[in-house]
């Protein structure tokens, strides 16, 4: 139970980090670029609180 909990938490680390990676690789400005990075950050704490069943 704890372990697949775990698993998950780091699988969501994961997929954010790598969005955020893409998103820098956008040839867009810099004002737009920052907004959808907040955008996923918002969106992957949400996602990670849900794991821990705050949600």
């Amino acid at each position: 139970m704890a372990s697949g909990v775990i698993i998950g938490i780091l699988i969501t680390f994961l997929v954010i980090v790598l969005v955020l990676y893409l998103v820098q690789r956008l040839p867009i400005d810099g004002r737009m670029r920052q907004i959808v990075q907040i955008i996923v950050i918002i969106i992957g704490i949400v996602s990670l609180l849900k794991y821990l069943a705050v949600f």
